[in-house]
């Protein structure tokens, strides 16, 4: 992993939302209140979401700390905002009132973060939830190539509530043309994926056809009656999140959340170092850190996960292009939840994974 931090940018926002869903990472884990959780903070999202379980403490890990100031920011926010004013701030809503309320906001955070942010004010301007690699990937997508495939009514129709039938036939009569088929291949190769959306070297362990994998995921998932109420797709599609919003921007959620922000710390680091700043570890969300490494790895990081951990301990994490199993790899240390895992995956917003999993020490 030291060779990905020495290859891979780790200087910009990569995501400014997570794209795992946060229902599902909840539903595999089954938490009490109390736990200790070790958590991978990408944008913060599904950190804080986990804040809803009420634990004794949440450790959000990333080696970008650009993105733990994003996960700054949300936190601060989120404690000084009420809900309707925070999906303003973050660009949920239309706002012209951004800058103002961040200068409100920033002395509360960390002066680096602080720092961060003071020096990309525009990114505050236009909606932070709009500001990473990710997301303007998707957005040159949607903008300048989609129209040319599909009218704007043709994206909201794919919403539509109606029948498993209706939703199939409006598939594969309409929407899986062949200007369809042709933007997916070229805008969702590994070249155009690694350039401009994640980076070149998050892919260097993809064996598999990037653009025919993706396209079959998301041919099952169009297809479903769960395209009709995924706010991933409808951000990728229309540049917004509809209904429902992702989970920790729920008004049902919010206050829980702000209750136990005091709860959330950050480390700058790799997860498997740190882990030796916290006694106990009931938990962890581990995103798909696996894809991006090489076997030899991967079979290190996962002796160090068995070896820093003790029974019961839950491992949830994703799978996308690259098969990597904790309980395959080490069956006398990890144990697979295979009915929990198949259960969830199958109703998994995140249509692009090939799996969630759920892992428990044993």
């Amino acid at each position: 992993m030291s060779e990905l931090k020495e290859r891979a940018d780790f200087g910009i926002i990569r995501y400014a939302n997570c794209w795992e869903d946060a229902d599902v990472l909840l539903e595999g884990l089954q938490l009490n209140p109390g736990a200790s959780i070790l958590s991978i903070a990408s944008a913060g999202d599904n950190a804080l979401a986990l804040l809803a379980t009420q634990p004794e403490l949440l450790l959000a890990v990333d080696l970008s700390m650009v993105q733990l100031h994003m996960l700054e920011l949300k936190k601060v926010a989120i404690n000084q905002l009420e809900q309707e004013e925070f999906l303003a701030f973050i660009g949920v809503t239309e706002s012209v009132h951004r800058m103002s309320v961040f200068k409100k906001l920033k002395f509360s955070m960390p002066s680096n973060a602080r720092q961060y942010w003071e020096a990309n004010t525009h990114s505050i301007e236009n909606g932070i939830i709009h500001c990473g690699k990710f997301e303007k990937y998707f957005k040159f997508f949607r903008r300048w190539m989609l129209p040319w495939v599909h009218a704007y009514n043709t994206k909201v129709e794919l919403f539509r509530t109606k029948d498993a039938s209706e939703q199939a036939r409006f598939y594969h009569t309409t929407w899986n043309d062949f200007r369809w088929r042709w933007l997916f291949k070229f805008f969702f190769s590994k070249r155009v994926m690694g350039k401009y959306g994640r980076d070149p070297e998050f892919l260097n362990e993809v064996k598999v056809p990037v653009d025919e994998f993706i396209f079959k995921k998301a041919e099952t998932h169009l297809i479903s009656l769960n395209a009709q109420k995924n706010y991933f797709l409808k951000m990728i599609m229309l540049g917004t999140f509809g209904e429902p919003l992702p989970f920790y921007m729920r008004k049902e959620n919010y206050q829980l959340i702000r209750q136990n922000l005091n709860q959330l710390k950050t480390y700058h680091g790799y997860a498997q170092e740190a882990f030796i700043q916290m006694p106990k570890i009931d938990a962890c969300n581990l995103s798909n850190i696996f894809e991006y490494m090489s076997t030899e790895i991967f079979d290190s990081i996962a002796i160090q996960l068995a070896s820093n951990t003790s029974k019961g301990c839950k491992m949830a994490y994703w799978n996308l292009m690259v098969p990597r199993r904790l309980s395959q790899h080490l069956p006398e240390k990890f144990e697979y939840q295979k009915a929990i895992s198949e259960n969830i995956s199958a109703n998994d917003l995140g249509f692009f994974y090939n799996g969630f999993y759920l892992d428990q020490r044993i």
